[in-house]
């Protein structure tokens, strides 16, 4: 089976679940790239794929694929396509998030035949806290190439065999979310709405002043990142507690994990 036509589905709040999979199709070489970004997409529409490749991107919240990306997947489906999984966390462990998202898309129609677990920066990373900052870096996009490239080797073959991915059933508990926000620095702050834009669940308004709704918040950090400015910053003791947690026991730097 030669690879015509790849289909790149992500959630990516901060960009580095993106990066990976981009890197990925780059290593297929394919002649023709499909987008479907979920992460400012609410209700994105019903896809069934039907031909081609599939390449699931998601980031790793506590161990878990998030909920708000599980019900962005819950309108892909497809026939049998041979489908690559990449699950992204900061260094700490992808856990149960992999298999996870397996189960998901298997339920829907895809046929899993490769996953890689590789390392992102840490959304709660800051400049006192740096977790696997600049991660994916220029050593990670090229182990992912190079994964695409043996996906492709493998399905050229007509081998389209399950691997044994790490993780366990039942799934780890999930961890709630909510009650916790970004908050803005006035005096930094131009009102420029770049927060806003960049939210995944929208719950950021720019007028005279910003507002932010913390129950709805997700954490993913997707406006502190990319604040220009500086303005924006998650500072609440839980988060500190879990930066002083990372920087103890997560800051050796982890090589991708991948399955074929």
């Amino acid at each position: 089976m030669k690879i015509n036509h790849v289909h790149l589905i992500y959630f990516s709040p901060t960009g580095t679940t993106r990066k990976v999979i981009d890197a990925i199709a780059a290593g297929m070489a394919a002649e023709k790239i499909s987008r479907y970004d979920l992460t400012l997409s609410q209700t994105p529409q019903e896809q069934f794929l039907s031909e081609g490749i599939a390449v699931i991107g998601i980031p790793v919240y506590a161990g878990r694929v998030p909920v708000g990306c599980l019900d962005r997947l819950a309108n892909f489906s497809a026939n049998q396509i041979p489908t690559i999984l990449v699950a992204l966390y900061g260094n700490r462990e992808f856990e149960d998030a992999l298999v996870e998202l397996q189960d998901i898309t298997s339920e829907k129609g895809f046929n899993v035949v490769a996953a890689g677990a590789f390392i992102g920066e840490h959304s709660y990373a800051t400049s006192s806290h740096p977790v696997a900052v600049g991660r994916p870096d220029a050593n990670d996009l090229s182990l992912a190439e190079s994964f695409g490239q043996q996906i492709v080797d493998k399905i050229e073959r007509d081998c389209f065999d399950t691997p044994v991915i790490d993780g366990n059933h039942p799934y780890r508990d999930r961890v709630a979310f909510g009650g916790i926000a970004p908050e803005t620095d006035a005096e930094k702050c131009t009102l420029c709405g770049t927060c806003a834009e960049v939210c995944p669940v929208g719950i950021v308004t720019v007028a005279d002043s910003v507002t932010t709704q913390a129950e709805p918040c997700i954490m993913c950090c997707a406006c502190v990142k990319a604040c220009k400015m500086g303005a924006r910053s998650l500072n609440h003791p839980m988060i500190e507690g879990i930066r002083e947690f990372l920087m103890k026991n997560c800051s050796t730097p982890k090589k991708p994990q991948i399955y074929l």
